[in-house]
């Protein structure tokens, strides 16, 4: 009996053991100490926030699988929360991290443990500040590797390296911000563009800060990967390197068909994955971006940020520079962006589903808000500036988030009536339309949209001319979408449909909506967990499944001491009232699964190591998180094999 026994204990430990090892690998901990960090970047020191001292902040490099957990303590004087750009979260939609959506700021001299697992992504991710303005200066690079075993679909490079491109102001980031709400004007742009941190050494006169420079070593023949972030706030660049082409061969951390190309567009949050070979003549040559601007505005700021990529033995001291497309050559970004297809060979590819079960219509532009009674503010008509989605401009909760107002059940914070339409139809693209206040004026509201499990949702993605026709860059939480189809103008269904890539659509978080046009994504809702996909343009939120606008120039919103961080375990978050055992909340999991997959969870478990299982078995996941489920299971199976025994004891004394 005692040998029965331990053999049961020993299988209930194995399975356990064979179902999370595939999708689990290491646990990758680290400390994230956000304070302020004195920097010269133009001939003056600047006080800003960063992590561990340095600007950019740490990079997180992990494998497929592992399992991240970062402490953050907030020594700055700001509140502030930590954003995971482009990871699903699933089961962790408190880790996700925009302020007042899934979690309370972390006040000054708080801290906060983000904790979150990264099965089925491979490739380059990035985290940064979600609160203010901090993300100028408090970013970092995520990156991914393939789990032990596993290969890059491409020849493995000789050398990796990360280039993030950033925005400096003279400044303190939040001052400036602070500055435009306070009078409802537009931010002021930034006084340089950096590579690494830094703005190069072509319209800088401070040598000392001139030689840091940021310089990437290489040796003829060898391929190099490079992962390029950019991590401005508003800027969308151009990039090149002199003499040097590239082969795209991932956006956003999902793989692509090789793409060849001597230019890169890359919009704010956006990553491109290249193989650049050092195939020239050994010398010094320039990595240079500057931004595209896709507004009919003027561009105050026309500098050029550069680095050095270096061969040995160079001789020459003055790096060539590249041809770098004009400013606002629209013909050239569109030609890159629309050429980006999704390689369907990757492991982590799924098939865009061919039926819609929510469709939705999103025009989004700038416009303005009620300045207040006898007050002029700094925008058009003396109002203020703002932004929305389909007339709504987002306002932010002030004393809960909305993440945890859902879980609570708490009333007033948010209301799910987001329309599915804008509420007037008119010549979106239209200049003429530009400053027609009757237009113009927008509401603010907290208002979200519900959608159900795994339906299918199709968004058209209409930007406007209202004020400025522009590039807009949208980004959304927890979930990759489909890219259909993009194109200029209005949208006209009849024609954009025959234009939709079913087929290999790129697959991103983050799109640039081409300048006065249209896109069309696609996208599962079957991250239920992960409440708060966040569809943002650059500030802006959806949660639950549920849609909302924010933007830089926003309300600002009070800093509540009631708000509370919490973040209830999936087992605690689906257990009735009443449960004693953990084996009740598995049967409610079993039943799940069994809705989703035709088999309970232990079924799926066994099937973790196939891609679409990985990426799509969330409730897996939470079985395999509940460690503490597994001591309950032993001692369960102790406990009947013990009371079989006395039974069958009892048996034989009669």
């Amino acid at each position: 009996m005692v040998r029965s026994s331990l053999f049961a204990i020993g299988l209930v430990l194995a399975f356990f053991a064979l179902s999370c090892s595939p999708a689990f690998g290491d646990t990758v901990e680290t400390t994230f100490r956000v304070a302020n960090l004195t920097a010269n970047r133009l001939c003056q020191n600047q006080v800003i926030s960063a992590v561990n001292g340095t600007l950019p902040g740490p990079a997180l490099t992990v494998k497929e699988g592992d399992t991240v957990i970062v402490h953050v303590i907030n020594n700055s004087p700001y509140n502030v929360t930590i954003h995971w750009h482009g990871v699903f979260q699933r089961l962790t939609q408190w880790a996700d991290g925009p302020e007042f959506v899934t979690q309370c700021p972390i006040r000054p001299g708080g801290n906060y443990t983000y904790r979150f697992n990264l099965t089925g992504q491979v490739g380059t991710l990035w985290w940064h500040a979600h609160s203010q303005w901090l993300r100028a200066t408090v970013h970092g690079a995520l990156i991914i590797r393939p789990r032990d075993g596993q290969n890059y679909p491409f020849a493995q490079p000789d050398l990796e390296d990360t280039i993030m491109l950033g925005e400096w102001w003279n400044a303190d980031p939040n001052d400036v911000e602070n500055a435009a709400l306070a009078n409802g004007s537009a931010p002021a742009n930034a006084d340089a563009y950096t590579i690494n941190g830094w703005p190069g050494d072509l319209f800088n006169s401070c040598q000392s800060i001139s030689n840091n420079t940021y310089r990437l070593n290489v040796a003829p023949g060898q391929t190099i990967l490079l992962r390029i972030i950019n991590v401005a706030l508003n800027n969308q660049f151009f990039f090149k390197i002199a003499n040097h082409s590239f082969t795209v061969v991932a956006i956003d951390a999902a793989y692509t068909n090789p793409y060849q190309t001597d230019v890169i567009v890359i919009g704010p949050g956006q990553t491109t994955d290249v193989l650049l070979t050092a195939n020239q003549s050994q010398g010094l040559y320039y990595m240079a971006a500057h931004p595209y601007v896709s507004a009919v505005l003027p561009i105050l700021n026309t500098n050029i940020t550069t680095a050095i990529l270096v061969y040995p033995n160079a001789t020459q001291t003055t790096p060539i520079l590249p041809d770098l497309p004009a400013f606002n050559d629209t013909p050239t970004a569109h030609t890159f962006l629309t050429n980006l297809t999704a390689l369907t060979t990757s492991p982590f590819w799924s098939p865009v589903p061919q039926t819609v079960d929510e469709n939705m219509f999103i025009t989004f532009g700038l416009g303005l808000s009620d300045c207040g009674a006898n007050l002029s503010c700094g925008g058009l008509f003396f109002e203020r500036m703002a932004a929305s989605m389909n007339n709504l401009s987002f306002a932010l909760p002030t004393s809960v988030s909305i993440l945890e107002a859902f879980y609570r059940n708490i009333s007033g914070v948010y209301t799910t009536d987001f329309p599915d339409q804008p509420p007037t139809v008119f010549d979106y693209t239209n200049i003429s339309n530009s400053f027609d206040q009757n237009l113009l004026m927008t509401n603010k509201s907290t208002s979200l949209k519900r959608l159900r499990f795994n339906s299918t949702v199709q968004i058209v993605l209409q930007n406007t001319a209202l004020i400025g026709v522009e590039n807009h860059p949208m980004h959304l939480h927890g979930f990759n979408f489909y890219v259909l189809a993009q194109g200029f103008g209005n949208y006209d269904a009849a024609n954009a449909t025959s234009m939709f890539n079913m087929v290999n659509p790129q697959e991103r978080n983050t799109l640039g909506v081409p300048v006065g046009g249209w896109a069309v994504i696609r996208f599962r809702a079957n991250n239920p967990v992960n409440v708060c996909g966040s569809f943002t343009v650059i500030w802006k939120y959806i949660c639950h499944g549920v849609w909302a606008w924010h933007s830089w120039w926003r309300t600002a919103v009070r800093r509540s001491q009631r708000c509370r961080h919490h973040r209830p375990t999936f087992l605690s978050a689906r257990r009735k009232r009443g449960d004693k055992h953990s084996s009740n909340a598995n049967k409610r999991i079993s039943s799940i699964c069994m809705q989703r997959f035709g088999v309970g969870w232990k079924g799926v478990c066994r099937k973790m190591q196939r891609p679409e299982c990985i990426r799509e078995c969330d409730c897996v996941v939470s079985v395999q998180n509940t460690v503490s489920g597994v001591r309950r299971m032993t001692r369960s199976v102790t406990g009947r094999l013990a009371n079989k025994r006395k039974q069958n004891d009892k048996e034989t004394e009669r």
